[in-house]
This record gives structure tokens, sequence and C-alpha cells, in this order.
């Protein structure tokens, strides 16, 4: 039996390996899902279309569904998916929130004024920790959030028009948005 059982734990390991070939990174499970989105209050990088306070919290929106997105302006990928926020943004009633994350070279201001803004607040999470505290692992990275507060969805990377049309549509229609 002693002979068989490095046979055997090679045969796991490898049982191990082919499953993992087999999942998708962009769907990592969130411990957040279904608790209350963490509470904060940032100052805004800019007034985002109607937003005309100077700071932004979670608490602010509550009665709403809305999207955090969290965004970078050195994020290629967000870049990217920007084009795809402005559409939604301009067709459909949803409101965005961007959270601009750890933009060390002030950027955010700036790009929105030149490219548009899709968000109603652009909160301004310059340390990182706000990310954090959502469980961020990089940008983009886009959280659904109920009328009461309480996360229902995490899409980790960039919105394509499918990703929205297949997995954000038919959330915030079950929500109610």
């Amino acid at each position: 039996m002693k002979r068989w059982l490095p046979l055997i734990l090679f045969a796991v390991l490898v049982g191990f390996f082919a499953k993992g070939l087999f999942l998708n990174p962009r769907e990592v499970p969130s411990p957040f899902i279904g608790k209350p989105a963490p509470a904060f209050t940032l100052p805004v990088v800019a007034t985002a279309n109607a937003y005309a306070k100077a700071d932004f919290s979670p608490a602010d929106m509550k009665g709403k569904v809305w999207l955090l997105n969290v965004w970078a302006p050195w994020c290629v990928s967000c870049r990217q998916e920007h084009g795809v926020l402005m559409a939604v943004a301009q067709s459909q009633s949803v409101l965005f929130v961007g959270l601009n994350w750890k933009d060390k070279d002030r950027e955010a201001e700036q790009l929105l004024a030149d490219h548009g803004s899709p968000y109603v607040a652009v909160p301004d999470d310059l340390s990182g920790k706000i990310g954090i505290d959502y469980g961020v692992t990089g940008t983009p990275e886009t959280y659904v959030i109920d009328q009461a507060g309480i996360i229902r969805m995490k899409h980790i990377g960039p919105i394509s028009p499918d990703v929205w049309k297949e997995k954000f549509e038919p959330k915030l229609k079950e929500l109610g948005a």
C-alpha cells in the first residue's frame, strides 16, 4: 500500500489541477453578497451629473438600486468599459456611482471632463481603504446594491455589452430597477 501512496497523491493533485482549468477566474465568490454595503463618506472628485454634494455616502442612495463601479484612470480595462457605461447611463435609468480608486496622479476629473461621466457621483478613494472594505482585488469591479443597501451581485472585470445584457439586466430586473 505504501508503494501506491505517491501515485494516489499524484492522481489527486492532477484532479485538482484539471478542475481548476475549467474555472472562470472572473467568477470569484464574494463573501459580501447578501450583506450590507460597507458604509463610508468620501469627498467627490467633481460634481457629476445632478449630484451636487461635496461628499458621498452609500446612505445617500437608500431606497434606490444602484451600481458601485470601482475604477481608476490608470486602468486600461476601465477605459475600455467607459464607453459601455456611458451608453447604458444614457439609454437606461441606471444609477452608477464611480469609486475613483487609488488615483495618485489625480487624473479622474480631467478624464471625466474629456470623455463624459456615466456617474451620478464619483467618490475619491485615494488611499484604497474603501476598496479594501468592499473586497476589491483589482479594477474594474462592479457591485449591484439594492434599495436596502444590500450587495446583491459583484462582477470582476470590464462590463461589455454582452455582460451587461446577460448579467446586469436580469439582476436589475429582479430587483425592480
